[in-house]
Protein backbone atom coordinates (compact mmCIF):
# COMPACT_ATOMS: atom_id res chain seq x y z
CA UNK A 1 0.00 0.00 0.00
CA UNK A 2 1.59 3.39 -1.13
CA UNK A 3 1.73 6.33 1.43
CA UNK A 4 -1.01 8.92 0.87
CA UNK A 5 1.61 11.46 1.23
CA UNK A 6 3.35 9.65 -2.18
CA UNK A 7 -0.32 9.15 -3.76
CA UNK A 8 -0.60 13.04 -2.90
CA UNK A 9 2.72 14.35 -4.31
CA UNK A 10 1.64 12.12 -7.62
CA UNK A 11 -1.59 13.97 -8.05
CA UNK A 12 0.42 17.44 -7.42
CA UNK A 13 3.26 16.83 -10.45
CA UNK A 14 0.15 15.72 -12.54
CA UNK A 15 -2.01 19.11 -12.13
CA UNK A 16 1.67 20.77 -12.19
CA UNK A 17 1.98 18.94 -15.73
CA UNK A 18 -1.27 19.66 -16.76
CA UNK A 19 -1.39 23.59 -16.23
CA UNK A 20 2.19 23.88 -17.73
CA UNK A 21 0.98 21.66 -20.57
CA UNK A 22 -2.11 24.96 -21.06
CA UNK A 23 0.62 27.44 -20.87
CA UNK A 24 0.26 28.20 -17.22
CA UNK A 25 2.83 28.34 -14.60
CA UNK A 26 2.10 27.52 -11.18
CA UNK A 27 2.79 29.64 -8.20
CA UNK A 28 3.28 32.75 -10.43
CA UNK A 29 0.16 35.43 -10.14
CA UNK A 30 -2.81 35.38 -12.10
CA UNK A 31 -2.49 37.75 -15.65
CA UNK A 32 -5.37 40.21 -15.51
CA UNK A 33 -6.26 41.83 -18.81
CA UNK A 34 -4.66 45.18 -19.55
CA UNK A 35 -8.19 47.01 -19.85
CA UNK A 36 -9.64 45.57 -16.77
CA UNK A 37 -9.52 48.03 -13.44
CA UNK A 38 -8.76 46.97 -10.37
CA UNK A 39 -11.09 44.67 -8.17
CA UNK A 40 -13.04 47.34 -6.05
CA UNK A 41 -14.22 45.59 -2.48
CA UNK A 42 -18.10 47.19 -1.58
CA UNK A 43 -20.94 48.29 -3.51
CA UNK A 44 -20.22 50.22 -7.06
CA UNK A 45 -19.43 49.41 -10.82
CA UNK A 46 -16.53 46.76 -10.83
CA UNK A 47 -14.54 46.06 -14.43
CA UNK A 48 -17.33 43.31 -15.62
CA UNK A 49 -19.99 46.04 -15.49
CA UNK A 50 -20.85 47.97 -18.72
CA UNK A 51 -18.63 50.80 -19.61
CA UNK A 52 -18.96 53.77 -21.91
CA UNK A 53 -17.41 53.24 -25.06
CA UNK A 54 -15.44 56.73 -24.85
CA UNK A 55 -14.40 55.99 -21.48
CA UNK A 56 -12.90 52.66 -22.50
CA UNK A 57 -11.36 53.79 -25.71
CA UNK A 58 -10.05 57.14 -23.69
CA UNK A 59 -8.51 55.27 -21.75
CA UNK A 60 -6.97 52.48 -24.10
CA UNK A 61 -5.73 56.31 -25.97
CA UNK A 62 -3.98 57.15 -22.45
CA UNK A 63 -1.94 53.81 -21.63
CA UNK A 64 -0.97 53.35 -25.18
CA UNK A 65 0.11 57.02 -25.60
CA UNK A 66 -2.08 57.68 -28.85
CA UNK A 67 -3.70 60.62 -27.46
CA UNK A 68 -1.40 63.49 -29.69
CA UNK A 69 -1.58 61.01 -32.98
CA UNK A 70 -5.56 60.85 -32.25
CA UNK A 71 -5.06 64.36 -31.86
CA UNK A 72 -3.28 65.48 -35.02
CA UNK A 73 -5.11 62.93 -36.67
CA UNK A 74 -8.76 64.82 -35.85
CA UNK A 75 -7.12 68.07 -37.24
CA UNK A 76 -6.00 66.57 -40.40
CA UNK A 77 -9.21 65.48 -40.58
CA UNK A 78 -10.95 69.05 -40.23
CA UNK A 79 -7.92 70.83 -42.11
CA UNK A 80 -9.95 72.90 -43.95
CA UNK A 81 -12.14 74.24 -40.83
CA UNK A 82 -8.37 74.82 -39.06
CA UNK A 83 -6.87 76.93 -41.81
CA UNK A 84 -9.57 77.83 -44.00
CA UNK A 85 -10.76 77.52 -47.24
CA UNK A 86 -8.43 79.46 -49.35
CA UNK A 87 -4.85 77.87 -47.95
CA UNK A 88 -6.83 74.73 -47.81
CA UNK A 89 -7.51 74.54 -51.59
CA UNK A 90 -3.79 75.06 -51.97
CA UNK A 91 -2.33 72.37 -49.72
CA UNK A 92 -2.74 69.19 -47.76
CA UNK A 93 -1.10 68.25 -45.19
CA UNK A 94 0.98 64.96 -45.89
CA UNK A 95 2.37 63.03 -43.29
CA UNK A 96 3.03 63.54 -38.84
CA UNK A 97 6.02 62.20 -37.38
CA UNK A 98 7.64 62.86 -33.98
CA UNK A 99 6.18 66.54 -33.78
CA UNK A 100 6.58 67.52 -37.11
CA UNK A 101 3.93 67.86 -39.62
CA UNK A 102 4.54 67.90 -43.19
CA UNK A 103 2.44 69.87 -45.52
CA UNK A 104 2.77 69.65 -49.36
CA UNK A 105 1.46 72.96 -51.22
CA UNK A 106 0.65 72.63 -55.15
CA UNK A 107 2.87 75.50 -56.34
CA UNK A 108 5.69 77.09 -55.38
CA UNK A 109 4.52 80.85 -54.55
CA UNK A 110 1.47 79.22 -52.49
CA UNK A 111 4.42 76.64 -50.67
CA UNK A 112 6.15 80.18 -49.83
CA UNK A 113 3.18 81.77 -48.63
CA UNK A 114 2.39 79.00 -46.03
CA UNK A 115 6.04 79.09 -45.28
CA UNK A 116 5.58 82.93 -44.17
CA UNK A 117 2.22 81.62 -42.52
CA UNK A 118 3.75 79.16 -40.39
CA UNK A 119 3.63 80.72 -36.64
CA UNK A 120 0.02 81.42 -37.36
CA UNK A 121 -0.54 77.86 -38.27
CA UNK A 122 1.66 76.70 -35.10
CA UNK A 123 -0.63 78.95 -32.88
CA UNK A 124 -3.85 77.68 -34.66
CA UNK A 125 -2.93 74.38 -34.56
CA UNK A 126 -2.04 74.92 -30.42
CA UNK A 127 -5.52 75.69 -29.86
CA UNK A 128 -6.81 73.26 -31.61
CA UNK A 129 -4.83 70.41 -30.36
CA UNK A 130 -2.79 71.58 -27.42
CA UNK A 131 0.73 72.61 -26.56
CA UNK A 132 3.10 70.71 -27.38
CA UNK A 133 2.07 68.23 -29.90
CA UNK A 134 3.26 70.09 -32.80
CA UNK A 135 6.40 72.18 -32.83
CA UNK A 136 7.03 72.06 -36.47
CA UNK A 137 5.74 72.66 -39.42
CA UNK A 138 7.28 71.71 -42.80
CA UNK A 139 6.45 72.78 -46.04
CA UNK A 140 6.89 71.15 -49.49
CA UNK A 141 6.64 72.58 -53.00
CA UNK A 142 5.14 70.85 -55.76
CA UNK A 143 6.42 67.30 -56.67
CA UNK A 144 7.93 67.45 -59.94
CA UNK A 145 8.35 64.52 -62.47
CA UNK A 146 10.70 61.76 -62.03
CA UNK A 147 12.41 59.96 -64.87
CA UNK A 148 13.27 56.78 -62.64
CA UNK A 149 10.49 55.42 -64.88
CA UNK A 150 8.83 55.44 -68.37
CA UNK A 151 9.81 55.23 -72.29
CA UNK A 152 12.82 57.82 -71.33
CA UNK A 153 14.47 56.23 -68.33
CA UNK A 154 18.48 55.11 -68.09
CA UNK A 155 20.40 53.45 -66.23
CA UNK A 156 23.15 55.74 -64.43
CA UNK A 157 23.68 59.04 -63.65
CA UNK A 158 20.23 59.80 -65.41
CA UNK A 159 18.84 62.37 -68.14
CA UNK A 160 20.51 65.23 -66.82
CA UNK A 161 23.96 64.16 -67.03
CA UNK A 162 26.20 66.49 -69.39
CA UNK A 163 29.55 65.53 -68.11
CA UNK A 164 31.71 62.99 -69.83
Amino acid sequence: MTPPSAVAREALNRAKAAARAKGLRPGSPARRSPLAEPRLSGQGPGARDPQLLSEVVGRLMRDKGWTADVSVGGVIGRWREVVGDQVADHCQPETFEQKVLVVRADSTAWATQVRLLVPTLLRRLEEEIGEGVVEQVTVLGPAGPGFRRGRRSVRGPGPRDTYG
